[in-house]
């Protein structure tokens, strides 16, 4: 079985659904259609930016979006928005990495007050879900010596659960791309005495994926394109090359003033291999300091390639410009790691029964 036939497997799945979950932060729907695919029924999405929220009209009609600024929804209460009168099983989202004030002491909600992770938190509280997901970038478990962290996990625990988190590679989990992000898992302290075992996050899947896994017959979209230079450049680097394999006065022009600078610079004039799995998604695809040239084609990939590395199926169509486009691609949680920490928080969920 291909990687894009195993991709359409998990798209086309029907998962009996059969627990409930509200995003906040959904951006363009890669986490949430990750956990639909895992049994979980969308009952809110919230979101502010226009263009991720088109394409989750687009490809989920029968979703309530709810496009507003996640702070007025947490002033408000999100209880006015949801047309459900059950528990909610999960609360689910990605809320930005924001430093705190630290005064020597352990952080409650309210030292949090002004940052976004404060409303995600004001919700969770209100709804009190049987358990929360949260994602973040990697530098999240390093952030300012590790307190930022830790203050996020002291306020989840104020707020009544108990918590896990992990850096996962998204290269483990069936998806062509090195993409570690810190995943944060609640369980509400209730239900964690009534399932009695802890939380445990899903074993990584034994074959990785590669560029030539995924990247055969990509539907055509729209893609952004290098400079005559910048083609001349690439011209010159092999596959799963970089500046290092110019000739020397070509880097050093190409590079100017960074290339008597520190540091390994691998991103600049980088051309990936269909060997290789894909290095991480960005939002703009022809940076100069992080440039993933295609292996065969002196251009960037395109927003279905990129779509297609972060597990994407080919049906779920973005909307916008090119450069909206490649943004909402870029910040989405690959599909199928969300697939597989849904399966494994729906597994445990199941402990209730």
């Amino acid at each position: 079985m291909t990687a894009l036939m195993k991709i359409n497997q998990i798209k086309s799945s029907n998962t009996k659904q059969n627990f409930s979950v509200i995003e906040l932060f959904a951006g363009a729907g890669g986490l949430a259609l990750g956990l639909e695919k895992a049994g979980f029924e969308t009952k809110l999405t919230v979101e502010n930016n226009r263009w991720a929220c088109e394409t989750l009209r687009k490809n989920r009609p029968n979703w309530n979006i709810l496009e507003a600024d996640i702070v007025k929804i947490a002033d408000d209460g999100i209880k006015k928005y949801i047309n459900f009168d059950g528990e909610i099983d999960l609360l689910s989202g990605g809320y930005p990495c924001q430093s705190f004030s630290y005064a020597g002491k352990k952080l409650g909600l309210e030292d949090v007050r002004g940052t976004l992770f404060y409303s995600y938190a004001e919700i969770l509280k209100e709804l009190k879900p049987k358990m929360f997901l949260a994602e973040n970038v990697r530098g999240l478990a390093s952030h300012d010596g590790g307190k930022t962290l830790k203050t996020m996990i002291d306020v989840f625990e104020d707020v009544g659960y108990k918590v896990y988190y992990k850096v996962l590679n998204s290269i483990d989990y069936e998806v062509a791309q090195k993409r570690e992000r810190v995943v944060i898992v609640g369980v509400r302290t209730d239900i964690k005495e009534k399932i009695g075992f802890d939380f445990e996050f899903p074993k990584p899947i034994g074959k990785k994926l590669t560029l030539k896994d995924v990247l055969q017959n990509v539907p055509n979209s729209l893609c952004a394109s290098y400079s005559d230079k910048k083609k001349e450049i690439f011209a010159l680097v092999p596959q799963g090359g970089c500046w290092r394999d110019l000739p020397d006065d070509v880097a050093k022009e190409y590079l100017g003033g960074s290339y008597h600078l520190g540091g390994g610079k691998t991103g600049i004039a980088r051309k990936m291999s269909w060997n290789e799995a894909g290095l991480t998604v960005l939002c703009t695809p022809a940076q100069k300091q992080t440039d993933r040239c295609h292996p065969d084609e002196l251009r960037p990939f395109s927003v279905r390639e990129n779509a297609r590395i972060q597990s994407f199926p080919d049906d779920w169509e973005f909307v916008g410009s090119m450069a909206e486009q490649y943004k909402q691609v870029g910040n989405a949680v690959p599909v199928n790691l969300a697939y597989h920490v849904g399966l494994s928080i729906k597994k445990y969920l199941q402990g209730l029964s």
